[in-house]
């Protein structure tokens, strides 16, 4: 690459606030903080090996989960990175039952993070990629210093998604709006550099990525969508590549570059349960905005992740996430066959704000 094609990070974020003649360098200051951020996390990722931080931590998150001491480390730093800045109201983590309030002595601003710090933690261990995944939102409430309700948007309207991957290399992907972009992180000189402008969804889809060892508790729609994708039923088509490693940003990330369908859907193992594993505020939301940012689709079976109005800061979901078309089809099954499932999940799906 010629130094002039070299794009940093700090200098893409800063050629996109140009297009916005009236903004203030405070979203801006904010995506760089969570770049630097990433660049920390990377260094402890890539020495987890050789440090006395991998492995499980003797804490138990809100959802009862063993957290990981890379976990907590990268929940810390995000953390600090941006208590002190006066750019946020509040913050969410996925490891934390609460909202994350700023400090009182330090200022609030007028945006909201969320995220979740590692992603695919339970992959730590075996040296799989796992990721951190992060969206914004602006200030809604009156309050100066925010609230729940400030959290608790739909993600229709996100101001920014995106994601960091720490495998082969480190890599941040992220979109204000304005399509998808991704950045990798040379170690040489700590900078993330440009290296995929304007990522779109492949029109082809060679993959498709679900955990087949729950197939007992899927629903038949499901069940019928997974054996179309294996051409088994319906057309007998061509089968899709299955590629499932358990690490959601790792398995997105790949189906954004070379396309595909990924899905964690809602079944009836519980069936007052009917939602699945997933979150929406701290990781579906995020992905759901970049793959419609990239030309794809999010859905939770019964329609747009996007269009959710959510009831709660760990409110699950089912997730089907990838090319437009595949997703839909999804939809199709869903909506033909699966008239129990949408029937125990659309009373918690439509549950009032904060209920």
């Amino acid at each position: 690459m010629s130094t002039s094609k070299i794009v940093t990070i700090e200098r893409h974020i800063l050629d996109q606030q140009k297009q916005h003649p009236g903004a203030t360098g405070v979203f801006t200051g904010l995506l760089y903080d969570i770049a630097l951020a990433a660049k920390i996390i990377s260094r402890e990722t890539s020495r987890a090996g050789l440090a006395d931080i991998l492995g499980a931590a003797e804490g138990r998150n809100v959802f009862g989960e063993r957290q990981q001491k890379l976990d907590m480390f990268a929940d810390d730093i995000i953390f600090r990175m941006n208590d002190h800045t006066g750019r946020l109201c509040l913050m969410v983590s996925e490891e934390h039952e609460d909202i994350r309030p700023i400090p009182p002595h330090h200022g609030a601003g007028r945006y909201v993070l969320l995220y979740d710090p590692l992603d695919g933690s339970s992959n730590i261990d075996v040296n799989i990629s796992i990721g951190t995944i992060f969206s914004i939102f602006r200030k809604v409430s009156d309050g100066e210093r925010g609230s729940v309700q400030d959290a608790l948007q739909p993600g229709r309207a996100l101001a920014a998604a995106g994601y960091v991957i720490y495998g082969s290399s480190t890599m941040m992907v992220y979109s204000v709006g304005q399509g998808v972009h991704g950045f990798t992180l040379d170690n040489s000189v700590g900078e993330f550099l440009l290296s995929h402008p304007d990522i779109r969804v492949p029109d082809s889809a060679p993959y498709y990525s679900v955990n087949h060892g729950r197939e007992k508790y899927w629903t038949p729609g499901v069940r019928r969508y997974v054996k179309w994708l294996q051409g088994l039923y319906g057309e007998g088509g061509k089968p899709v590549g299955h590629r499932y490693t358990g690490s959601l940003v790792a398995d997105f990330h790949r189906n954004l570059l070379r396309g595909g369908v990924f899905l964690y859907p809602g079944d009836l193992e519980d069936p007052s349960q009917p939602y699945g594993k997933l979150r929406l505020m701290v990781e579906a939301q995020a992905l759901a905005f970049l793959a419609e940012q990239a030309g794809g689709y999010a859905s939770d079976g019964y329609g747009s992740i996007l269009e959710i109005q959510p009831h709660s800061i760990h409110q699950h979901t089912p997730l089907i996430i990838g090319n437009r078309d595949l997703v839909e089809k999804a939809e199709s099954f869903v909506h033909a066959d699966d008239q129990e499932w949408i029937e125990r999940y659309l009373p918690y799906r439509n549950l009032p704000a904060n209920w």
